[in-house]
């Protein structure tokens, strides 16, 4: 279910955010009604649940008269799972390169408010949701007055990931987190519409249509801004 959390910044409502994947995380999606969230040291950014080094500094100054702060820190990066989405008003070329491959895919648009309701709140865990806020890992602080905030920032690297994020900590569960979580969700209020990857051949597409309807959905498909005809 979805929670509010303190001093967590989340955009409006109506935002629109995308989330890229192929064909077998889609239809496991579907089958399941579940979605994955990756366990957080488990991203290929090492930085990820990790502090700035300013923050470093300041987080050891703290753990001198208690040696046990930084470990409670550095073990909930096992604890906590997330769940990426891409913020923007348009589909991105970016994403369909970096998230399929092989011209196969699909792409799930939806947005805020969504989330937030399909994490219908008589479902399993507790989530939170806020957007990724990308600064100088050498320079800025990030404030660890709220257990998320590690996972709520990245370096300016990534910024073109413009990211919100729905996190969660196992660790108030009796549950081992090896990989990841599959969380329930609302499946027709997750996804808004879907966007078949622009380069892919009509044989996947029929495929994509096909499989949905064997599996009982019939999600608007939109043609992909990339795929339009060149006008001379």
């Amino acid at each position: 279910m979805y929670v509010e959390s303190p001093n967590i910044t989340l955009p409006d409502h109506d935002t629109i955010v995308w989330k890229y994947l192929d064909l077998s995380k889609f239809l496991d999606l579907l089958m399941c009604r579940q979605l994955f969230m990756a366990r957080s040291d488990k991203f290929e950014d090492q930085y990820e649940g990790t502090f700035s080094e300013p923050t470093f500094e300041e987080m050891k100054r703290l753990s001198e008269n208690d040696p046990e702060f930084l470990d409670r820190y550095k073990n909930l990066r096992k604890n906590i799972v997330v769940s990426s989405w891409h913020i923007n008003e348009y589909e991105s070329y970016a994403m369909w390169q970096i998230f399929t491959k092989n011209s196969e895919g699909l792409a799930i648009q939806s947005t805020v408010g969504r989330l937030k309701e399909a994490l219908r709140p008589e479902l399993d865990y507790e989530q939170h949701i806020g957007d990724v806020k990308y600064i100088d890992y050498k320079k800025e602080l990030i404030p660890f007055d709220n257990e998320f905030f590690p996972f709520l920032f990245k370096r300016k690297s990534f910024q073109y990931e413009r990211e919100v994020r729905i996190v969660t900590n196992t660790s108030k569960y009796d549950i081992n987190v090896h990989e990841g979580l599959k969380i329930n969700v609302a499946i027709n209020q997750l996804i808004e519409r879907i966007y078949i990857h622009p380069k892919s051949e009509n044989w996947y597409k029929r495929l994509v249509i096909e499989l949905m309807n064997q599996l009982g959905f019939d999600f608007p498909i939109e043609k992909s801004d990339l795929e339009s005809d060149i006008l001379i």
